[in-house]
């Protein structure tokens, strides 16, 4: 199967030469990792297959928050962690989207524009449901920021995950107001648009916005997500990876790089085809400033209500939740965890292995 790393390999040294400098540290070890990732460049384990008597080399993954190839056990534990969490009852999906007026700011200010572009989501959605016309309690929220497209396009938005219900002031669980319906998207969006005025007013970077941005209509999007499950199932494939998965390549050569992706709106499959820069380039502006928490848990979820949201599963768990209608996209059924894949002799497929020895890190040799 083809890979990232082989286009970082065949375009990877072109596109340093001709972006370099411009290239951030979290952009340039991204490269290194998924260029080494599984290679002795980071080291490993051999091992000897019992039957057939063979050496089986085991290399180790770069562990790059970036690359394609690893993550998987990571997002299976995130998964299983909260789904321990989810409450019975009802959930939406909102998506609050960053307005492309706003974009070459994020992109020149992506920590402080990302992070505010979650708090703003956050908060905008927990102050509307803190009325008693829609709510009037605190519901539990998972906020999730993604910046990319299926095409790879630049384009931040938030994904949340919000409960129908909440606590109320006197610590009780509120139960949704109505069926299909959570809070309005038409109050929702102006609330979004005054955070975002004011947390880049505070950090000084008002002045660097274009000033039709304020008058225009921001697009938020609510949609019911029935008991949770098929959403957080849909959101963990893309928690630990940036952009596009190996399988989604079709064609790697000296000159361009072929990939494929479902239009969200048609639902049929597009085929792209870049320049290896232009796709590494696409690639690498969705790398994240080192150290950025690109998942947040507010209201219900926070870790300060965390002995509030114990005693509620507890609570409702005795009873019986309703349900709401989902229209969440196919690719976000629900699908079981698998088990971990186990190590196998590549000769034999025998998983009877002896470890003979540690192969130390070499990260001196060239690529």
């Amino acid at each position: 199967m083809l890979e990232v790393a082989d286009i970082v390999r065949l375009h990877g040294a072109a596109y340093r030469q001709q972006f370099g400098d411009r290239l951030t540290a979290t952009q340039k070890r991204a490269l290194r990792d998924i260029l080494h990732c599984r290679t002795p460049f980071f080291g490993g384990h051999v091992y000897t297959c019992a039957p057939c008597g063979r050496d089986v080399y085991a290399y180790h993954s770069c562990g790059n928050r970036h690359c394609p190839k690893c993550h998987r056990d990571q997002t299976e534990r995130w998964l299983a962690r909260h789904r321990s969490r989810l409450l019975p009852c009802p959930y939406y999906l909102l998506t609050f989207t960053l307005p492309a007026p706003l974009r070459p700011l994020a992109r020149s200010h992506p920590r402080i524009v990302y992070s505010l572009l979650l708090r703003s989501a956050a908060q905008s959605l927990l102050k509307l449901a803190r009325d008693p016309r829609y709510l009037g309690g605190r519901p539990a929220c998972l906020a999730i920021l993604h910046t990319w497209t299926r095409a790879m396009l630049y384009h931040p938005h938030v994904h949340m995950l919000v409960s129908a219900g909440g606590l109320g002031p006197d610590g009780h669980w509120i139960p949704p107001r109505s069926r299909g319906f959570f809070v309005p998207v038409r109050a929702l969006s102006p609330i979004f648009r005054a955070r975002m005025c004011d947390g880049l007013n505070r950090a000084g970077l008002l002045d660097q916005a274009r000033s039709e941005v304020w008058h225009t209509d921001w697009v938020v999007h609510c949609q019911p997500a029935g008991s949770g499950e098929a959403v957080l199932a849909y959101l963990g494939r893309y928690l630990f990876r940036v952009a596009i998965a190996n399988s989604r390549i079709e064609r790697v050569d000296d000159d361009q790089v072929s990939f494929r992706y479902r239009d969200n709106r048609s639902r049929q499959i597009r085929h792209v085809t870049l320049s290896g820069t232009e796709f590494l380039h696409r690639f690498l502006q969705h790398a994240l400033p080192r150290g950025f928490a690109r998942i947040r848990s507010y209201g219900l979820w926070s870790p300060a209500c965390r002995p509030h949201l114990e005693r509620l599963q507890s609570q409702l768990s005795l009873r019986s939740a309703p349900t709401a209608p989902s229209n969440a996209p196919e690719s976000a059924a629900a699908q079981p965890v698998p088990d971990h894949t186990l190590l196998r002799c590549p000769y034999c497929r025998n998983t009877t292995l002896i470890l003979r020895g540690h192969i130390a890190p070499q990260r001196t040799r060239a690529p």
